[in-house]
């Protein structure tokens, strides 16, 4: 098992971003090619705005399906060293495993997020992963009642179990899971997501320059009739 120079590590889930396997919520408004397209320029978004400068943390793709490393390393253009596949189960469980291992390879403090927030930035990272200096648990808060980040500095299984992850409860219910456990938790600034048409309208200004012309002009002819 690799282990890894930096003691900070963001967790980035990306999904490869093939028509007809991702944004199905948003695919039913746009269309698997648009849903697709809106997909990648986002998590090429994320990925592009966590960058690290220097040494401040390392950083680890996430990805799924296990088959999809070489066309997920391709497209984003990183190393294989920093390509680790979700393991299975349901998105509770695999976040729970993505911290379980990158702890196990030496990590001091990790932060996971996804690809779905077109608003996050590097000092956002940041802020989660400093946080953990004086908090157990430091978590991002989306519009839609869910989380954009969530950050910790040992695992914590409880905090993914037993969620409706599909729910507008699932911050909610995190959070009462970290009372619970007596976890001392640093809620960070909320943030908008994109899983629904309703969501891209709200974050259409800053989607709207990533996409090739073709792509924004049938995108925003939907968006008018909403």
């Amino acid at each position: 098992m690799t282990a890894f120079v930096a003691t900070d590590v963001l967790a980035v889930f990306v999904k490869d971003p093939r028509p007809g396997t991702v944004k199905s919520r948003l695919a039913g408004a746009l269309g698997a090619e648009a849903a697709a397209a809106v997909y990648r320029v986002m998590a090429e978004g994320v990925v592009r705005r966590t960058a690290p400068r220097s040494d401040e943390y390392g950083r680890v793709i996430v990805f799924d399906p296990p088959e999809s490393g070489g066309t997920v390393g391709e497209w984003l253009g990183v190393e294989a060293a920093v390509l680790m596949p979700q393991s299975p189960g349901d998105i509770g469980a695999r976040m729970a495993r993505a911290f379980e291992e990158l702890f196990e390879r030496g990590a001091r403090r990790v932060a996971l997020t996804g690809t779905d927030v077109p608003a996050l930035e590097r000092e956002d990272v940041r802020a989660a992963l400093e946080s953990l200096d004086e908090h157990d648990v430091a978590i991002g808060p989306a519009t839609d009642g869910g989380y954009y980040l969530i950050a910790l500095k040992r695992p914590q299984p409880e905090l993914f179990r037993g969620i409706g992850w599909s729910g507008p409860d699932v911050l909610t219910k995190t959070l009462e899971r970290a009372a619970t456990g007596n976890l001392d938790v640093r809620v960070l600034r909320t943030m908008g997501d994109v899983d629904t048409v309703e969501d891209l309208a709200a974050e259409w200004e800053r989607v709207r320059p990533w996409l090739d012309a073709e792509a924004r002009e049938g995108i925003e002819r939907t968006l008018r009739l909403i």
